[in-house]
């Protein structure tokens, strides 16, 4: 079983760089001196603040680029990287989420994936196969550190740090992909590896945002997953593309959890419950009342 840390971050007792130290320390994770190129994904999947808990806090990367420079050297090249979407460009997201003052105080490249040089690269899922274009700036990184949110998704129930990885596809138009996403997600994953997960779970977003002070490591993209859909109320087990990603050997779904103990953040989280999951339906049986009656209307 993998190692999977939890944190409680508090600004009054420690900075951001202290508290991943302390994240990376819990699972006994040790930066390799000889790496030189670094590719960071954070999760920008719109133009959300960090502040609503839909995408990773620029100071929260910086901060992680701070530990990382000092672990392994000052000049060590380092790339924040993304891609462009249904209804987001990059360039657009890194300007207006911060990310242009950050990489500009910390000197770090920030690329959009989809301008990058890719390479069609395919890959065999049980016995489908794909083919994907994967940008040369990932497959030339010594280290790929990936940097989610722990969000609900319809569809797929959970999205952390697997489905972070989607955002590597540089094909703007991804909604193509929603037909197979759990094959796709673990596709990904399976050619991209995320040397390491660490999750900026400072301020998160459930049913409604809330300040967590969570911040969550490990090496294993699948076992941060499970300990991240257990912290949100979902069974690891009932999601589809981590039973699938456990099958592929990209991760394993159980894991071993390090630090605090995951029921405290599992207690404050803003979970679904029942009074939510009643009124989703309702809405749902209203939508589909006023298109039959819609339909009947008709001449």
């Amino acid at each position: 079983m993998s190692l999977v840390s939890l944190v409680k971050f508090d600004e009054q007792f420690m900075s951001l760089t202290e508290a991943i130290e302390k994240s990376l320390d819990l699972i006994h994770f040790q930066f390799d001196r000889k790496v030189h190129k670094v590719a960071i994904k954070p999760n920008l999947c719109y133009y959300w603040d960090y502040s609503t808990g839909e995408t990773t806090d620029p100071k929260f990367v910086g901060a992680l680029i701070d530990v990382m420079r000092n672990h392994i050297s000052p000049s060590i090249e380092i790339s924040v990287v993304e891609s462009d979407a249904s209804a987001m460009r990059c360039e657009y997201a890194f300007r207006m989420l911060g990310y242009e003052r950050m990489a500009k105080e910390k000197g770090v490249g920030l690329l959009n994936l989809t301008a990058d040089h890719a390479e069609k690269m395919s890959v065999n899922i049980g016995k489908k196969h794909h083919q994907f274009s994967i940008p040369k700036t990932l497959m030339d990184a010594d280290m790929v550190i990936n940097v989610p949110k722990i969000k609900y998704m319809s569809g797929i129930k959970i999205t952390c740090a697997l489905k972070n990885i989607y955002g590597c596809n540089p094909y703007p138009q991804k909604y193509k992909y929603h037909k197979w996403i759990d094959e796709v997600v673990v596709s990904l994953n399976k050619i991209i590896k995320s040397d390491l997960c660490i999750i900026d779970g400072n301020i998160l977003r459930g049913i409604k945002t809330r300040k967590l002070g969570l911040i969550m490591a490990s090496t294993d993209p699948v076992a941060i997953d499970a300990a991240a859909a257990e912290i949100a109320g979902v069974n690891p087990n009932s999601v589809r593309y981590l039973k699938l990603a456990t099958k592929e050997k990209i991760g394993n779904i159980n894991f071993i959890q390090k630090g605090k103990p995951l029921d405290y953040f599992k207690k404050s989280f803003p979970r679904r419950n029942m009074k939510y999951r009643a009124r989703r339906f309702l809405s749902a049986v209203y939508t589909l009342s006023l298109l039959k009656n819609l339909a009947n209307s008709r001449p």
